[in-house]
């Protein structure tokens, strides 16, 4: 299993609540959840291309 970097996060406790709930909702755990954000965030970010450096069709809106 690839090793994980950990780390302390301060967030809203509103914000919070609303990932928990919509992890639930995906299946998923709150820290894949966050995980998962992040990573779409980070493929947006980088116009298409995934963490790997591959590039993909940005959603369709």
């Amino acid at each position: 299993m690839t090793e994980r970097k950990a780390f302390a996060l301060r967030i809203d406790p509103a914000l919070w609540a609303e990932i928990e709930r919509w992890a639930a909702d995906e299946l998923r755990s709150t820290n894949g959840q966050v995980e998962y954000l992040l990573r779409e965030a980070v493929k947006r970010r980088r116009g298409g291309a995934d963490t790997t450096g591959t590039v993909t069709e940005p959603p369709v809106p």
